[in-house]
């Protein structure tokens, strides 16, 4: 036994009859592909059914299963609570689960529950699945902010835990695509939306999973899109797997993409194994920016491996014969940058010297931005020769009267409104215009978008390396 099939489903509210009230209409073909996606889930009389879905739990570093025996919910929030579903928890492979990713610190468990109702990216699709079959136990996950192939780990899991258990599984990838459509939209239009809708629906409907490993961070946020990371567990989940997908539908009446996907499991295929292809790739490029690194680059890494072997700073001495005699003799601020499989990993620096030289400055703070950055976990052994590092040294400052005498490709900007300052370094990606420069400038510094009073500066880098 072992998984069955995977759906991808989006799950607007509306598309329930007593929610909709008749709007489900102008996404009939969503609709009708629902039942279709529905029907091929209960022919494979699942034990267990998955459930990845985008608004149950969250956290920034750590997948959440759902833990207790089972669960309810309704649509009352969307003014329809007679419509109710209710589970029952496959217990015993949610313990598999948590002990699997336990046995290889993988952050994923049962611990922080906040809300126990189900929530609409789990009941939608159940509504469907309901009205052809119920003899079924439910798993449900949620995502996190950790990268896309974590995510992709997070499903080869869920696939080990199914062998382990020899349950007969089906998973669903709940998640709608693009909300940036339409000006009228729910969040208006980006570029990015229709080009993120296009590229999925490619990806999924052909199903070339590793291409969600292609996509960055930074380029789905633009698009607003919902499903990513659930797209991304579905297909660790069937890792190695030789599917059958067909491409059901798409439509985006709303401003929201919605697009459905089902892939049945043929059998074992190695010439599917995505995520060892994408890390292999991945491992080829990190290797030859690390034979290319100057000695501001080598020195952050040398800095990093340092303490994560030994957690001691590495002494400047112990580095400084062959270092160019500017970083010896010469202070500034300096950023450290640390990328992984093309997403930030950690950044962190100074917009002034604090310390004897840039040298040191740069020790000081590769070190902060592998081990102390908050946003990220500190790093681990195994993760060192996948690390891509960049290093910026930032010119004197010098402040400005307006947005005008800024160019986000050449000026990082430092917004400053009494003890409040934050600081943006220039030419970064997916940060393409002065105005989404200040305003994420005024965000880091806990300034208000409409905030007066504000002072700008700006400011030069010489950049060693490049960001990922």
């Amino acid at each position: 036994m072992a998984i069955i099939a995977g759906i991808m489903v989006p799950h607007p509210p509306l598309i329930i009859p007593d929610v909709g009230r008749g709007q489900q209409v102008r996404i009939k073909d969503t609709v009708e592909a629902y039942h279709q996606a529905a029907r091929l889930a209960a022919a494979s009389k699942p034990d267990t059914i998955v459930v990845l879905s985008p608004h149950a739990v969250m956290y920034a570093d750590y997948f959440h299963i759902s833990p207790g025996t089972g669960a309810k919910g309704d649509f009352g929030q969307f003014l329809a609570p007679q419509e109710a579903v209710e589970v029952e928890y496959d217990t015993e492979f949610v313990n598999e689960l948590c002990d699997l990713a336990d046995d290889i610190d993988f952050p994923m468990g049962k611990e922080g529950e906040r809300d126990r109702e189900l929530d609409h990216g789990t009941m939608v699709p159940l509504y469907f699945i309901n009205q052809y079959y119920h003899d079924y136990r439910l798993v449900r996950i949620g995502g996190s902010g950790l990268p896309f192939t974590d995510h992709y780990r997070a499903g080869q899991l869920i696939a080990q835990a199914v062998k382990r258990l020899g349950r007969r599984t089906v998973i669903i990838a709940s998640g709608d695509l693009s909300h940036k459509l339409k000006e009228d939209g729910p969040y208006g239009f980006s570029v990015q939306g229709p080009e993120y809708d296009k590229r999925i629906m490619d990806v999924m409907g052909m199903g070339r999973f590793g291409g969600l490993l292609d996509f960055t961070e930074g380029f789905c946020e633009k698009a607003g899109e919902c499903g990513h990371r659930s797209f991304t567990m579905m297909a660790g989940a069937m890792d190695g797997m030789a599917v059958k997908p067909q491409r059901l539908s798409y439509e985006g009446p709303f401003g929201v993409g919605y697009g459905i996907c089902t892939f049945e499991v043929q059998g074992e295929d190695e010439g599917r194994c995505f995520l060892k292809a994408y890390e292999e790739r991945e491992q080829a490029v990190c290797r030859q920016k690390q034979e290319a690194e100057d000695a501001y680059v080598s020195l952050a890494r040398k800095s990093l491996e340092h303490y994560v072997h030994t957690r001691r700073m590495i002494p400047v001495q112990a580095v400084e014969e062959g270092l160019p005699g500017e970083m010896l003799k010469s202070r500034a601020g300096v950023f450290v940058s640390i990328h992984k499989n093309g997403a930030l990993r950690g950044c962190i620096g100074t917009i002034a010297p604090v310390c004897g030289n840039v040298a040191e400055e740069i020790i000081q703070n590769a070190v902060s931005a592998g081990i102390h950055d908050p946003r990220f976990p500190s790093v681990r052994e195994d993760e060192l020769q996948q690390l891509v590092y960049s290093v910026d040294v930032l010119g004197e400052t010098s402040p400005i009267s307006g947005p005008e005498e800024l160019d986000v490709k050449r000026y990082g900007v430092i917004v400053t409104k009494g003890r409040k300052r934050g600081l943006l370094l220039p030419n970064l990606d997916g940060v393409d215009t002065v105005g989404e420069q200040i305003g994420i400038t005024r965000q880091k510094a806990g300034i208000g978008p409409d905030e007066d009073g504000v002072g700008l500066e700006r400011f030069e880098v010489i950049r060693h390396g490049d960001k990922g």
